[in-house]
């Protein structure tokens, strides 16, 4: 079993932004797999869909941003998934625009949905994949920036990205971490 958590905030004005990308993501994949996202519990809205005879769990925590740990520590309590088989897709200021990095383990950065995991699940070691959204101008402030849409050329160039994230994750359930880290990251 899987559980595919893409962090963003709730609600229409957060839609289209920077900060919600690892929403999008959940959006993409269950598109792609016929899944709807349509049960409300755990602090999230989610859907279940089998991957190659995989259950995974497509999960958006309704906690906000600054609190995803407590839905994601909701899930792996309840459905008791081995903790390598969490997946949490965010968005980064510290890497490429558009481009992707899946990691197996490692630590939050400067990102507090990630702190927050980390701290309720007093765990680092499940894969995550980062989806850079650029970097704030010079004296911009850094929510402002991650709470602000795309430009019509940016958006393209993240949907792709999006794409390319959704094809990442089944990957990582179809053939492994190690393939999707070789064929996505970058």
């Amino acid at each position: 079993m899987y559980a595919v958590i893409g962090l963003g905030n709730p609600g229409r004005a957060y839609d289209g932004t920077r900060h919600n990308v690892g929403f999008d993501t959940i959006d993409c994949l269950a598109v792609r797999n016929n899944v709807k996202l349509n049960k409300i519990k755990h602090k999230a809205v989610y859907g279940e869909t089998f991957i190659n005879n995989e259950k995974v769990i497509l999960v958006k925590p309704q906690t906000y941003m600054n609190r995803s740990g407590e839905c994601v520590l909701d899930i792996y309590n309840y459905y008791k998934i081995p903790i390598e088989n969490i997946i949490v897709i965010y968005d980064d200021i510290d890497i490429k625009f558009a481009s992707l990095r899946i990691r197996q383990k490692g630590s939050a950065g400067s990102h507090n949905g990630m702190k927050s995991i980390l701290y309720h699940l007093q765990n680092e070691n499940f894969p995550r994949i980062r989806i850079g959204v650029g970097k704030p101008k010079e004296g911009m402030n850094l929510a402002d920036f991650v709470l602000s849409k795309f430009t019509k050329d940016e958006r393209e160039m993240i949907d792709s990205t999006i794409e390319r994230a959704a094809l990442a994750v089944e990957t990582i359930i179809l053939k492994g971490l190690n393939k999707a880290m070789n064929e996505y990251n970058g």
